[in-house]
């Protein structure tokens, strides 16, 4: 049997995770909870990981 992590969805775009980070902050009005700031980090881990692939595939 598969464990969930080998179920990946597509990457998203830089832009589609920027979008979501704003979106964060806006809800957030400038102070991210605890759970805010979770999630924030997971977002800007994966807006990073999306510019180093546009990147690589730019190249």
């Amino acid at each position: 049997m598969a464990s969930f992590s080998s179920y990946r969805r597509a990457p998203r775009s830089a832009a589609s995770v920027n979008a979501d980070i704003r979106a964060l902050w806006a809800r957030a009005r400038g102070r991210l909870s605890a759970d805010e700031r979770v999630a924030y980090d997971r977002l800007v881990v994966e807006w990073a990981a999306a510019v180093r692939g546009e990147q690589h595939r730019a190249a």
